[in-house]
């Protein structure tokens, strides 16, 4: 079975519904008041005060578009995911499109890694809302299908993209990383091998 994956709209994290150009506006600023924060100082230091200053805003403001420092740091989670798409989505190759249907997957595993986990004091900020969504986890789900599709791979393509996902969730990678010692090189290239033993299989 081919799985066809269009150059769609990006999915929506969330379950968020469709904002109005000021509020999307508005976000994104508090967003990225949010982000120069954490690149600066490290997640621990995002506080609802610290984005407002940072934004320029009252306090007010930011808890009435986030409810909580959890939920802040829950859309700060998705705002870094939207970014981490459009580069699968439209950006430059392997990764991007215009590269085979093998080099892409073999650059998505190692680009997910990374992503993961410079994200994971980030998810531990975000407790529980920063779960990922459905969404968020069909986008990288349905992009692999989609290539194991474009590279004839038979059998139970949904299981194996599974199978080929698990690996990249921070709880397994900084079980490797930190606890085993592996490096991340060596972690990527044993997802890379799994990659291209699934493929050869048929």
């Amino acid at each position: 079975m081919t799985f066809v994956m269009s150059e769609r709209p990006l999915l929506p994290m969330l379950g968020e519904q469709p904002e109005r150009r000021d509020a999307a506006r508005n976000r994104r600023m508090l967003l990225d008041a949010a982000q120069r924060l954490v690149q600066q100082c490290g997640p621990q230091a995002v506080t609802m005060e610290a984005v407002a200053h940072e934004a320029g805003v009252g306090k007010g403001t930011v808890f009435r578009r986030f409810e909580s420092r959890s939920g802040l740091m829950a859309a700060l989670l998705n705002h870094s995911e939207e970014d981490w798409q459009r580069q699968v989505m439209s950006g430059p190759p392997p990764l991007g499109p215009g590269a085979e249907p093998l080099e892409r997957l073999l650059a998505f595993g190692p680009s997910r890694m990374e992503t993961n986990l410079s994200h994971a004091d980030l998810i531990r900020a975000a407790g529980h809302a920063g779960a990922r969504s459905y969404a968020a986890y069909s986008f990288a789900a349905t992009h692999v299908r989609y290539l194991l599709g474009q590279l004839h791979v038979s059998g139970d393509i949904a299981l194996l993209a599974i199978a080929l996902l698990a690996p990249l969730e921070v709880v397994i990678l900084e079980q490797q990383t930190q606890i085993e010692g592996m490096g991340l090189e060596r972690v990527a290239a044993g997802w890379q091998d799994l990659v291209r033993r699934i493929v050869a299989a048929g």
